[in-house]
Parts: C-alpha cells; sequence; structure tokens
C-alpha cells in the first residue's frame, strides 16, 4: 500500500475544520491593519534561498528539497524553506515598491529536511506577514502589536512571552563576529560538536545553541549590544518605547539572533512554555538589505561582481501554524464543529422534492450547513444523520409533501414535531451554535 511520505502529514476533515477556524481568525487580524493576501509558488529558483538566506546556514547546507528540471540547461529548483525570500522575490518582479509601501500576508506549505518530530514536519505550515518601505521602528512595533492582538483573539495572551534583540547594522554585525570568534576560538574544544561547526561558517548561531556547556562559556563572551551604533541603538529604543505605550510586555534576549543572514536591526520571538520546552510560536526582524541583495543578482559590474543596489527597508514575521495548533490545544481547545447543521433524509419515492428542499435552505440561510445521504432507504440515511452531528434532521415523505410541511427531529433530545415547510428559512427559529 502506498502510503504519505515521513514528514508529509494528511489533514483529515475533523482536523482541517480547526485549521480553517484559525486561519480565518489570522485573516481577520491582518485585514483590521490593512495587510493584504498575496499567494505565492511553492517552488523557486534554488539560487533565490541560497542568496537570501546564506549559504553557511543549515536550511541551504542540510534542509533545502533542491533538484533540477527538464530544461535545457537545466535549473536548480527547490521547494521553499521559508517565506520571506519568495514574498521579496515577487515585490521586486512585479514593481510593488513603485511609489506605494505594500504590506502583505500569505500562508500555506514550507518544506525542510529534518528529523520529524510532534509540532515540526518535512512539509509544515506557515503564515508570514511583510511589510515594505518603512525604516522607521513604528513598523516593526506594529507587527509585533498586531500578533499580540492575535494571540488576544486566539485566548493565548497569558501563554505567549515576547523576547527582544537588536543585531544592529551589517558592519556593526560583522565587528561584533570578529570579537565572538576569537574569544570562542580559544575556547573552542569545550563547545558542542555543533557549534564548533559554526564558528567557521555562522558562528552568530553559536549563542541560541541549547547546549549547557556552550551556554555556560557564553556569560563571559562579548555582547553585541556593545558593538551597535548609535542609531542602531536609538531605533531599538523606540521601538521598545512604542511596545511600552502599547501595553506589550517583552524581555531583552541578547541571544536571540535568528538564524537567518538577512536580519539586521530589531528581532523578535514569541515563546511559550507550554509545549515542553521552551517553543518559538512566531518569529522575525527586520531585513533592510534583502531588497537590494536580491536585486542584484545577474547584473555583474565589469570585474564580474554583482553591482551593489540600493535596497528598500522591510520588516516581517512567520509563525508555524501546526505549532500553534498544539498550543490552542493545550490551553484553549478549539471546540471540534460537527460536518452540518441540518441534515436532510427523504424517502427513496420523494428523494427529488428532498433535494430541493436542501438546495432551497442552502439559498435561504447561508449560515447552515445542509448535508443529505444518498437515496437509500429511510433508515439507512437516518443512520447517516444520526452519526453526521447535525443538530436537526429534516424528514420529508409523501405525507409532509401532501401536507406542506416537515418533519423536525432534535437530535441531542430525540423529539420530533411536524411543522410548516418554510419553517427553517426563520432564523428566529433555529440559530447555528
Amino acid at each position: 500500500m502506498i502510503k504519505a511520505i515521513k514528514g508529509f502529514n494528511d489533514i483529515l476533515p475533523e482536523q482541517s475544520a480547526k485549521w480553517l477556524h484559525l486561519e480565518s481568525i489570522l485573516a481577520d487580524v491582518l485585514g483590521r491593519y490593512g495587510y493584504e493576501h498575496i499567494r505565492l509558488p511553492i517552488v523557486e529558483q534554488t539560487d533565490l534561498f541560497a542568496r537570501a538566506i546564506g549559504g553557511a546556514t543549515d536550511i541551504v547546507e542540510k534542509e533545502m528539497y533542491s533538484f533540477t528540471d527538464k530544461s535545457e540547461p537545466p535549473t536548480p529548483l527547490a521547494l521553499r524553506p521559508e517565506g520571506t525570500a519568495g514574498a521579496v522575490r515577487a515585490v521586486i518582479e512585479h514593481n510593488l515598491l513603485r511609489g506605494d509601501t505594500p504590506k502583505l500576508w500569505y500562508i500555506g506549505p514550507m518544506f525542510r529536511y529534518e528529523r520529524p518530530q510532534k509540532g515540526r514536519y518535512r512539509q509544515f505550515h506557515q503564515l508570514g506577514v511583510e511589510s515594505f518601505g518603512s525604516a522607521l521602528p513604528d513598523a516593526d512595533a506594529e507587527l509585533i502589536a498586531m500578533t499580540h492582538l492575535m494571540w488576544q483573539e486566539l485566548g493565548l495572551k497569558d501563554e505567549m512571552r515576547l523576547e527582544l534583540n537588536s543585531l544592529g547594522e551589517l558592519d556593526e554585525r560583522h565587528a561584533y563576529r570578529e570579537a565572538l570568534v576569537a574569544y570562542l576560538t580559544d575556547k573552542q574544544d569545550q563547545l558542542d560538536e555543533d557549534s564548533k561547526r559554526r564558528l567557521t561558517t555562522n558562528p552568530l548561531r553559536i549563542l541560541d545553541s541549547k547546549e549547557a556547556i556552550t551556554q555556560a562559556l557564553l556569560v563571559d563572551a562579548p555582547k553585541l549590544a556593545d558593538f551597535l551604533g548609535a542609531e542602531s541603538k536609538a531605533h531599538f529604543e523606540q521601538v521598545q518605547a512604542y511596545l511600552t505605550a502599547l501595553g506589550i510586555e517583552f524581555e531583552i534576549n541578547p541571544h536571540l539572533v535568528r538564524g537567518l543572514d538577512y536580519y539586521n536591526k530589531t528581532v523578535f520571538e514569541w515563546v511559550t512554555d507550554k509545549l515542553g520546552s521552551q517553543a518559538t510560536v512566531c518569529a522575525g526582524g527586520r531585513y533592510d538589505g534583502l531588497i537590494g541583495q536580491l536585486k542584484s543578482i545577474g547584473t555583474p559590474d565589469d570585474k564580474g561582481y554583482n553591482k551593489p543596489v540600493k535596497s528598500e527597508p522591510a520588516v516581517g514575521f512567520a509563525m508555524g501554524l501546526e505549532r500553534l495548533l498544539l498550543l490552542i490545544e493545550a490551553v484553549a481547545p478549539i471546540a471540534e464543529l460537527p460536518a452540518c447543521d441540518v441534515f436532510v433524509v427523504a424517502h427513496p419515492e420523494v428523494y427529488s422534492a428532498g433535494i430541493g428542499y436542501a438546495q432551497a435552505l442552502r439559498y435561504s440561510r447561508p449560515d447552515l450547513r445542509v448535508k443529505m445521504a444518498s437515496a437509500t432507504s429511510l433508515k439507512a440515511q437516518m443512520k447517516k444523520a444520526d452519526k453526521s452531528g447535525a443538530a436537526l434532521t429534516v424528514i420529508i415523505a409523501q405525507q409532509e409533501l401532501d401536507d406542506n410541511t416537515i418533519s423536525i427531529k432534535n437530535m441531542q433530545t430525540g423529539e420530533q414535531q411536524t411543522v410548516a415547510a418554510d419553517w427553517l428559512s426563520n432564523k428566529e427559529n433555529f440559530v447555528r451554535h
């Protein structure tokens, strides 16, 4: 029997109802802030992610699903491991920044080859949000405030903790990187194996190590905050001031660096301890250089180097929906919705009339979900009605047709009554709960 690939999971109907409920709440909050929906392809050129994310990151080195297509010469392609690079590519390709400051959101599957575990799969789903065109700290604060509202709407406001840090600008980060590498090189024998590898590839990720021995070494390491310039410090302080004015609590985490090379200045994570160990549910930050970095692709100068291109400021975040649903189930479960509200059962001899009634009810009561079984016996149809979870079952036989009535059975109490055929058309008679 052919089965799903390991780490690629089916989302069955009883689960997908909760996904739709979650997504509708998130989309509603995004709409309140004026963010617009964009649909992005799941396959992009591999070079897009190598240039945007960074060739030395774990994602590019070990986790991307890469392949070549059938063109001549073959084009290296990849299933998207994250959404920001594709969103930036779309903004550049379609000139969305021309005279505008687009605010976009997208939702869908991402792909990374890593060991599947609860809440983290090889195909996983993210909501991504990107705000382009503003270099001011109010753009950073707006995104954080928006996520704060999402937690309130989802019943999670007491379960999330906000952590902030500033990575400064590229030159400030490079200076800090040199100091950190110099400090750790003398102590590399004491580092865990993963941190030893990162010392020569992506040393800032060592700050995020979960190994206790490495964290102990970092206590006396140089601090990134000491390398920030006046402009970076002022930006970060203003972000904090906005959040304080909005009543949003936060903690400064000097070891928060994010895993992707394109970040600068503000980075943030919303974390929870309700999923076993500390887990990041939502993370993001500012990436002012990425647009210029990707614009420079394919425009080499006379020495073969990519020409520097003026960038545009941007800030964004992503949240993992699987992990968010796990958190909701742990602290504020979404009530399971039945497959329908009203189940229509019709005697086989008058089944056409039953179809007509169900269709008319769908037109007159768009707030109700109306379902029917196939034209089998009344007994078989009633069994389907019992399993449907419907609040009411409408029964139509020849007698009902002759009298212009319907029989209605309350599926919780078992009580049955005969009412006028248009009884359910009046919303006062039955409201979906």
